[in-house]
């Protein structure tokens, strides 16, 4: 799948380097000369990672990244800076960045540190991909069988269900077997996690 990296500085010359450099290896590249260019950008559904210096005109990169996170942007932040310290790393990764580069850092370090933010960000994507379709199967069962969903998942026995709900084993028999289908889960080992996940989930309906 492809991938872009963003990258934020006020200084060209290091836009005009560290775009040659991310696109030796085949990434997009997006360079924005301050914040309120990137976010005035439209929004891009490729994976990515955001290179980010931390002394920019303005809004700081520590301010700018306080503010991706409000806006519910969860790209991967990779922070450069001539003028770093152990507060400012500690700040930055407490708010998430995954990792802190001082001026002048390895080619390398900064490609490894970018492919790690894009892994990150891509698996991210596929894990809300399959929440979304979760969260569809969920809204598509009925009102009983997600009342029922969670006692399955507990482990009860159909007789259990049917005695805690007033209803015939029969019918908590077919319902559970709705259930299976509708969460696409082939044994109850699939289900409790699905129902782990669903529980732990505010998005679904």
């Amino acid at each position: 799948m492809a991938s872009v990296v963003y990258v934020v500085d006020d200084d060209r010359s290091i836009l005009a380097s560290l775009e040659s450099l991310l696109a030796s290896e085949g990434y997009e590249v997006l360079t924005f000369d301050s914040a309120q260019a990137f976010l005035d950008a439209p929004a891009r559904k490729t994976p990515g990672c955001l290179v980010l210096d931390v002394r920019l005109r303005g809004t700081s990169g520590l301010e700018f990244q306080r503010e991706l996170r409000r806006r519910g942007n969860p790209t991967p932040v990779v922070f450069i800076t001539g003028h770093g310290d152990v507060p400012m790393s500690v700040a930055a990764m407490k708010a998430g960045a995954i990792e802190f580069l001082l001026k002048p850092f390895r080619d390398q370090d900064l490609l490894d540190a970018v492919r790690n933010g894009i892994e990150l960000d891509r698996a991210r994507r596929s894990a809300d991909s399959q929440m979304f379709e979760l969260r569809e199967r969920y809204a598509a069962m009925t009102p009983r069988e997600r009342e029922i969903m969670p006692l399955v998942a507990s482990g009860l026995m159909n007789k259990q269900i049917a005695s805690s709900l007033q209803l015939s084993e029969v019918t908590v028999k077919v319902h559970r077997a709705q259930i299976m289908q509708k969460l696409k889960a082939r044994t109850l080992a699939d289900l409790v996690r699905i129902s782990d996940r669903l529980s732990g989930d505010t998005g679904k309906e």
